[in-house]
């Protein structure tokens, strides 16, 4: 048992934490619960506290729609978050899909599938383009673009009110991820990843790197869904600071030598 915490202690708790925001959204839709009302796009915590995608309401204010006020307090309150302390947490502990990309991601490494695909066929820069085009054809169409057909979307729609055809994205996406590119949908091409990776960048929340005590296995790139943003890794002590690391704490769970650790931003180690 002390294997399984001490090794998998953050996908565990990651799981459970995005199993239970299903589970409560789920919960309000067949029984009426009132803890946490809505959809990801637009909740309410508690009958009291508004929560907003401000990626969304960006999609939302380029179509033209007014948006109301307990819309915007939840957009502040939701990018507060990720901009001072989350980062791009969202992909790692909320968003429902992270559980299909990993799942791709584990099986692809068993499969030795990048050993055959030597060169990745997409850029990650990609994601910033999908989040710029999604702004523009809302603005263009009148509607929220990328909300129209997000598989994001759809999987909560499909597991929370038992609607849409979240699982065809479900597959399409695990099957890009195990055979095409290496974290293909989140790393390349997600929008809403692209948008929490420019909002994460200021973060104070960091994954650190300790030189001293890194004997350079690079075990914790072999997991890294975003393995660039390691570059430290045996090179200096350094904190990640890169926007584009979901803070979902696989480098450090395989990580023997305790050489990596969540810190804050600007604390310094010897």
């Amino acid at each position: 048992m002390s294997y399984i915490w001490n090794n998998y202690r953050y996908l565990i708790l990651r799981r459970l934490t995005q199993v239970a925001i299903l589970v409560l959204y789920a919960g309000a839709n067949l029984w009426g619960w009132k803890i946490l009302q809505g959809n990801l796009s637009s909740s309410l915590l508690f009958e009291t506290i508004p929560l907003s995608d401000p990626f969304a309401v960006a999609q939302m204010v380029a179509a033209g729609a007014v948006v109301a006020t307990d819309i915007l307090i939840g957009v502040l309150i939701v990018t507060l978050f990720y901009f001072l302390i989350g980062g791009r947490s969202f992909c790692s502990w909320v968003c429902p899909i992270n559980m299909v990309t990993d799942a791709a991601g584990y099986l692809r490494r068993k499969l030795e599938v990048s050993k055959v695909q030597k060169k990745q066929p997409a850029s990650r820069n990609l994601r910033y383009w999908v989040l710029l085009l999604s702004l523009i054809l809302s603005a263009l169409l009148g509607v929220a673009a990328f909300e129209f057909v997000s598989p994001i979307s759809m999987v909560h729609r499909g597991i929370a009110f038992g609607i849409g055809f979240g699982w065809a994205g479900v597959v399409v996406i695990f099957l890009f991820d195990l055979f095409v590119v290496t974290n293909g949908w989140c790393g390349h091409i997600c929008p809403l990843g692209g948008f929490y990776s420019l909002l994460g960048k200021f973060s104070l929340f960091r994954v650190r790197h300790d030189k001293e005590k890194c004997t350079e296995c690079m075990q914790c790139k072999v997991v890294c869904p975003e393995h660039q943003v390691l570059h430290m890794v045996g090179k200096e002590s350094k904190a990640v600071l890169s926007g584009e690391c979901t803070n979902c704490a696989r480098c450090i769970e395989v990580c023997n030598d305790d050489a990596l650790g969540f810190s804050l931003r600007n604390i310094n180690k010897k």
